[in-house]
């Protein structure tokens, strides 16, 4: 089970690579241009995301009060982009260094709304994945919406073929 998580693991620093590196090209007008989706444009959406993979990672390292990077970041866009990717990529370096008996470890947890929950860490990390490949799919539509013609595949069999 530990090399699906980790091939699921390397294709999602991968894709969210491949995303940002159009994403941080973009003008804030555009970054910020309000469009119908899930958050109500590209910047929201990619802090979400940000905040999604930091926050369920800080719920694997058993931090107890997780808090969302996004926030209170003050920094360029670029910069949360290179954040966001840091850790992506740390997702990616535990898979590789994690115990297969760690992935069957059960965390509990509060989410936002302060409900209590339960998943084993391979729960938690495939939800993670699933996650960010819903909203890579709608950043490529905000993108389109936005003016932005040349956006790279990220899809899975894109990965496994590089």
């Amino acid at each position: 089970m530990k090399e699906v998580v980790l091939n699921m693991a390397g294709y999602n620093y991968w894709a969210n690579q491949r995303l940002a590196a159009v994403l941080k090209k973009l003008a804030d007008e555009q970054l910020d241009q309000e469009v119908v989706s899930s958050f109500p444009s590209i910047r929201q959406t990619v802090y979400h995301m940000w905040d999604a993979e930091s926050v369920w990672k800080q719920r694997i390292d058993l931090v107890e009060k997780t808090q969302k990077p996004a926030p209170q970041f003050q920094g360029t866009f670029g910069s949360a982009c290179d954040e966001w990717m840091l850790v992506s990529r740390q997702l990616l370096e535990m898979v590789q260094q994690i115990n297969p008996v760690k992935l069957s470890h059960t965390v509990a947890y509060y989410n936002g709304r302060k409900q209590y929950g339960k998943l084993t860490v391979i729960e938690i990390l495939m939800h993670v994945f699933n996650h960010a490949t819903y909203h890579r799919g709608q950043l490529v539509t905000l993108l389109r919406q936005v003016g932005v013609s040349k956006i790279p595949g990220t899809d899975y069999n894109k990965y496994v073929k590089k």
